[in-house]
C-alpha cells in the first residue's frame, strides 16, 4: 500500500521593498511639496516638467532648472471612482484627476474628493490641499487631495 502524500499549504507574500535615493531633481519636488509648493523641471525644449524627471521623456536629455510652477492648475483629463477599493487613497468617493499646472506643460495625477462626477470636469480650475505643515515629510502624500479653485478644504 502506497504512502499518502502529505500536501503542506502556506499563504506567500512576495515583496521587494527597498529604499531609493532621490537625487536632485525629484528631492527638489520632495522638499517643494514639504514647503508647500510645487517644482516642476525644465526640458527640452524649455517644456516644465511636473513631476520632474532627470531625463526628458520625449527625447532622453538630461533636463535642468527647476522651476516653480501653480499654484493652481487645470484638470486636463479625469476617471471616476465612485466605490473606492482600500487600497485607494481616499476612502470616500473621488476623481483620479490628471493636472496641469499653470506654468507646466505636463500633468500630474492625484485625487479630487466628489460627491458625484457631476461635480468633476475636464478644464475645471483646481488646487492642492496641502496636509497640515507640521504633517508633511517630503512625500507626494503631502498633496492631500486637490479642490476645486476658490474651494474650501
Amino acid at each position: 500500500m502506497a504512502e499518502e502524500a502529505v500536501i503542506y499549504r502556506s499563504d506567500h507574500v512576495l515583496e521587494y521593498p527597498y529604499v531609493r535615493s532621490v537625487g536632485p531633481v525629484v528631492g527638489a519636488f520632495l522638499t517643494g511639496l514639504r514647503d508647500g509648493k510645487v517644482v516642476g523641471i525644465r526640458g527640452t525644449g524649455g517644456r516644465v516638467i511636473v513631476p520632474p524627471t532627470e531625463y526628458d521623456p520625449e527625447t532622453g536629455e538630461e533636463t535642468g532648472g527647476v522651476v516653480e510652477v501653480g499654484p493652481e492648475g487645470t484638470v486636463t483629463t479625469w476617471s471616476w471612482v465612485g466605490h473606492p477599493q482600500p487600497k485607494h487613497p481616499l476612502q470616500e468617493p473621488f476623481a483620479w484627476v490628471l493636472v496641469q499646472f499653470d506654468g507646466a506643460d505636463t500633468s500630474f495625477l492625484h485625487v479630487l474628493p466628489a460627491a458625484s462626477p457631476d461635480e468633476v470636469s475636464t478644464g475645471m480650475r483646481v488646487r492642492p490641499q496641502f496636509a497640515p505643515e507640521d504633517e508633511r515629510v517630503g512625500h507626494v502624500k503631502d498633496i492631500s487631495h486637490f479642490v476645486a479653485a476658490g474651494g474650501g478644504a
